[in-house]
């Protein structure tokens, strides 16, 4: 029985993924006055791209072809990490923090690799473009993380996430600290606004984007969904860790029920404050990246301090 819930919450991360983009898509359109498309828009999208023959380069070798599968793959053990609707299940065991940052690097590394593969300029702007924002990205990431895994002495997710459980509501600086150093490395690792525009169609400010420029067919649908995938992977990274209040620690229907209630709310609320600040703030220059990354690290930075001076000493 537990492993089924397991199978049913990575079943869920994977199709609640492309509905929580259609989501985000229509609070900015209501957003910027616009009309929005249909909620499930981006099911269509995927189905569309799937039922195509993709078109491969003369050039591309087969780590071109593979690419999207590892990729998508990769992100969905990721997914089998991350506490959705319940904590203790069977894969709790494995829901280390070190191995969630390390299937996110691995997805990255293939799709660098395709972005370089096929030898267009813009693939290889792409991919260097993506590998120095993750070296920012990723220390930024495991600083944040830290924080809550010193709180509950684990780097076990759903350990820390039942021990921020049992401490009931209390007010920590760190988390305040690591939960903006996440939301910005989040924002960073998923190419939002302003490090990046999913949406654009001008190729020099292109970072994901670029590296995806010659796929096509059902090897875009891949990359595209585990995209939306590792969006809703930092959402509910940001809303189970700092607010877990919700998540099933027993596994009866009606706890989990509320657990799924729980994490839609939460989701939807980061939406509508990612499509605000998306529609206040514009895209930056690349070179200052460094500098927005760097803050990251510091809010990080601080929160581990905060802890170690507030917290750590009771």
């Amino acid at each position: 029985m537990n492993w089924l819930i397991a199978i049913l919450q990575t079943t869920l991360f994977v199709a609640l993924a492309p509905l929580l983009a259609g989501w985000l898509k229509v609070c900015k359109c209501y957003l910027q006055n616009r009309q929005p498309p249909s909620l499930l828009q981006p099911y269509r999208d995927l189905l569309k791209l799937t039922n195509k023959q993709p078109v491969v380069s003369e050039q591309a070798s087969w780590l071109f072809i593979k690419a999207p599968y590892i990729i998508f793959s990769a992100t969905v053990l990721a997914a089998t990490v991350v506490p959705l609707i319940a904590v203790d299940l069977p894969t709790s065991a494995s829901a280390d923090v070190i191995v969630m940052v390390g299937f996110f690097a691995f997805a990255r590394f293939f799709l660098a690799l395709a972005g370089l593969d096929v030898g267009t300029a813009f693939g290889g702007m792409g991919s260097s473009r993506e590998m120095t924002i993750s070296s920012l990205a990723e220390p930024a990431m495991l600083m944040a993380i830290f924080t809550l895994t010193m709180t509950a002495s684990t780097t076990n997710l759903s350990l820390a996430i039942s021990h921020v459980l049992e401490q009931g509501l209390v007010l920590r600086p760190s988390f305040v600290f690591a939960l903006f150093a996440l939301i910005l490395v989040a924002v960073a690792e998923t190419g939002r606004i302003p490090v990046d525009n999913p949406t654009t169609h001008l190729e020099l400010t292109m970072i994901h984007e670029a590296m995806i420029l010659e796929y096509s067919g059902r090897h875009l649908a891949l990359i595209e969904w585990a995209s939306q995938l590792k969006l809703m992977l930092y959402g509910v990274l940001c809303a189970n860790i700092f607010f877990p209040w919700g998540i099933a620690q027993t596994f009866s229907l009606h706890d989990l029920g509320y657990g799924l209630l729980a994490i839609i709310g939460k989701l939807m609320v980061l939406s509508i404050i990612l499509g605000i600040a998306e529609t206040l703030v514009a895209k930056m220059r690349l070179f200052r990246v460094q500098e927005y990354l760097g803050f990251a690290y510091l809010l990080g930075l601080l929160g581990m301090l905060s802890h170690i001076i507030l917290e750590a000493s009771r």
